[in-house]
């Protein structure tokens, strides 16, 4: 009973709020120079703006323009109960309020529109449970075992006969190689340093003994 009683006062101060706000908003547009049903027909339009943002936010979990809308007719609302309250000559309406409530059904229109036209937020799928692997009845292969066989030693070769170095020589075959491992960031190689030198493989295979 009590809840009947309370729900019945909720209404009744809803319907009294709704039409003083109404007989504001009207009043105000017809100052503004919009006489006969035009008048009427703005209080109609920022409440239905804001029953259209109140329900975009309570259904929708992205809610940041339905609040911006809601907020763009609340203004609207509430302008008018403050400008008709004596701090406003309805007698001579300043341009810039003639120009707001000219504007407004066409701002009222991309609002209802953008709020009638959102997407809806993707609704989150529900997770699928992991499938329960069976017991494969086929016996698990045995494995091949392998026996590594050990590297066979690397052929031995010959030895390379010894050749007599020029000191001279040895000393510009240092600087070929200094410089080249200072160039290439690597040590110079028998068939490079043949190349640099001039001289027979032999000889320069005895260099770079020599060297390293």
């Amino acid at each position: 009973m009590s809840r009947t009683i309370r729900l019945d006062a909720v209404l009744i101060q809803a319907v009294i709020a709704g039409a003083l706000s109404f007989s504001h908003l009207h009043d105000l547009a017809e100052a503004a120079g919009q006489d006969g049903w035009k008048a009427w027909a703005y209080p109609i339009s920022v409440d239905l703006l804001l029953v259209a943002a109140w329900r975009r936010m309570r259904t929708h979990a992205d809610n940041r323009a339905a609040w911006s809308w809601f907020v763009i007719a609340l203004a609207a609302s509430l302008g008018a109960n403050i400008a008709t309250a004596g701090l406003l000559d309805l007698g001579d309406v300043p341009a810039w309020l003639r120009i707001l409530v000219a504007g407004w059904p066409a701002l009222a229109f991309l609002g209802g529109t953008l709020l009638a036209h959102a997407p809806a937020a993707p609704a989150e799928p529900e997770p699928v449970p992991a499938p329960v692997p069976l017991a494969d009845p086929t016996p698990e292969p045995v494995p091949d075992v392998t026996v590594e066989r050990a590297p066979e030693p690397a052929p031995e070769l010959p030895p390379v006969p010894a050749v007599a170095v020029p000191p001279a020589l040895l000393d510009h075959a240092r600087k070929v190689a200094d410089t080249h491992h200072a160039t290439t960031g690597a040590r110079i190689d028998p068939a490079t340093l043949r190349a640099r030198l001039g001289v027979p493989g032999p000889l320069a295979d005895a260099i770079a003994a020599q060297l390293a």
